[in-house]
């Protein structure tokens, strides 16, 4: 009988579409940040044992993780074959096991130890050892794969393109296996249709009637410095989330989630997108610098902690957008009313209480959502939160009406208490929609695609150009 020769997996980007080191990694910071700060300091120049560190401190769910489907069937095939498949990493023995586990594969894995971490010649050196020289076909996908490609009797590539040349210019059988990611993945990871929200930096420079290109270009420099802080921290808090996300009805398909993006091109994106973010706030002021590094700090420990606490989330979530206005007025260096700021706050933190209420409203049961600290139950209590938010809101809308700045700018001050009528429609409406399951996840989003709420908005904008003469003045330029 001919002996059926073994099918050897690597784990990191073969088997797997994702690395189990930077799961680890991302689940530790999770967990149990400071632990994990200070291993990844203490054994940054030893990978095994740093490995084995954080699967020491995290609990991840192997069998959530992202599988190449080509992979999985060669896998299939293999064993349907009568052929013994075996997974073979660098990652931490106790996870590889876990996953072969998980999947019906072979108990028998090579994986690091804690004095070992098995890639390249290593790696190579234990196959061999187990099998012979050309003694199993192996599946890999990185170029330090190739020490064991030499010594396999087939290589199965999985997305590089320059190892699978390498090998048949040394006459090994080669098969190619579906691999990679590309930019528009990447795009989709930095989630620019949320750099809508950060138009809140033109309110400032409304409220104060200063529509000269010199103010407007310095607010767009800053609404693309926003906009990639937005998406550096929306890198983090993606690669924090990641087995909530997995778990989600459709957050599942985020790139990192769903293995579209690794992991490693993430962490260097997001990096990239706040450096690039916090150079160009330098480069517009230093107070500018400032709110913006805040920001991106406050938003980091949303990531980190805030998020998962009740109410404290929300609070959060309005203080984020309430900052976006203030650096608007720092971009622009514009006066704004305390009045605008306390009428800010309330409002969005009403739109948060629609976040959390449309997440619990649309969840399967009464169990508290994954990483957050809301279910069901907590619907009547987030309703009051967001009403509450909108007596607050139209009371310091009403107290900038009888201040001296409102008596300066809107002569025709009576319009300033009408935009009062459209506002708590909009307000209400966002509630109730939050409230019966109607909206998006993200209700900024939704907003901006909501037709009515938009005339709304379009509404109050109109009435207060007309309480400021601004209507009259302009067709005075444009026909006078």
């Amino acid at each position: 009988m001919i002996e059926k020769k073994p099918l050897v997996l690597d784990v990191d980007g073969t088997f797997l579409r994702t690395d189990l080191l930077f799961e680890t990694f991302w689940a530790g910071l999770g967990q149990a940040p400071r632990e994990t700060i200070k291993a990844a300091f203490k054994h940054l120049s030893d990978p095994a044992k740093l490995k084995a560190r954080l699967v020491e401190l995290t609990k991840v769910r192997t069998d959530l993780m992202p599988v190449n489907p080509d992979v999985a069937m060669a896998a299939k095939t293999a064993q349907a074959e009568g052929r013994e498949v075996i997974l073979a990493s660098a990652s931490n023995e106790a996870l590889v096991k876990r996953l072969a586990a998980d999947y019906g594969l072979s108990g028998r894995v090579f994986a690091s130890t804690e004095g070992t971490n098995l890639k390249g010649k290593a790696k190579a050196r234990a196959l061999v050892e187990a099998f012979g020289d050309e003694g199993f076909d192996y599946v890999g996908n990185d170029s330090v794969d190739r020490e064991v490609w030499t010594h396999a009797r087939r290589a199965l590539v999985v997305g590089d393109e320059s190892s699978a040349s390498a090998m048949e210019a040394m006459g090994k059988p080669v098969t190619r296996i579906d691999g990679g990611w590309s930019m528009r993945k990447l795009a989709k990871a930095l989630r620019p249709h949320q750099w809508v929200k950060n138009v809140l930096l033109f309110v400032p420079m409304l409220a104060a009637h200063d529509f000269t290109l010199a103010t407007f270009g310095m607010v767009l420099l800053g609404i693309v410095a926003f906009s990639l802080a937005a998406s550096s921290i929306y890198v983090v808090n993606d690669l924090l989330d990641l087995e909530a996300d997995r778990l989600h009805a459709t957050k599942c398909n985020r790139p990192f989630a769903c293995g579209d993006v690794p992991l490693s091109v993430g962490m260097a994106a997001g990096l990239g997108a706040g450096t690039i973010a916090l150079i160009i706030a330098a480069l517009l002021n230093w107070a500018f610098f400032g709110i913006i590094a805040l920001y991106m700090t406050l938003s980091l420990s949303y990531s980190l902690k805030l998020k998962r606490m009740r109410w404290i989330d929300i609070a959060v979530l309005a203080a984020l957008y309430t900052i976006r206005v203030i650096a608007g007025a720092l971009a622009a260096q514009v006066y704004i009313s305390g009045y605008l700021l306390v009428f800010i706050f309330p409002a969005f933190l009403t739109l948060g209480t629609v976040k959390r209420l449309t997440e619990v409203t649309l969840a399967d049961n009464d169990e508290r959502l994954p990483g957050r600290g809301y279910g069901k139950p907590d619907r009547s209590d987030l309703l009051n939160v967001g009403i509450i938010g909108i007596v607050v809101a139209l009371l310091a809308w009403l107290g900038y009406s009888f201040t001296e700045q409102a008596e300066t700018l809107y002569p025709t001050r009576f319009l300033i208490w009408v935009a009062l009528v459209p506002i708590l429609w909009w307000l209400v409406r966002m509630l109730r929609l939050g409230y019966y399951g109607k909206q998006d996840h993200d209700p900024i989003v939704f907003a901006m695609k909501d037709k009515r709420g938009l005339g709304l908005i379009l509404i109050v904008v109109a009435l207060m150009f007309q309480a400021a003469g601004l209507w009259e003045r302009w067709a005075g330029l444009l026909f006078g």
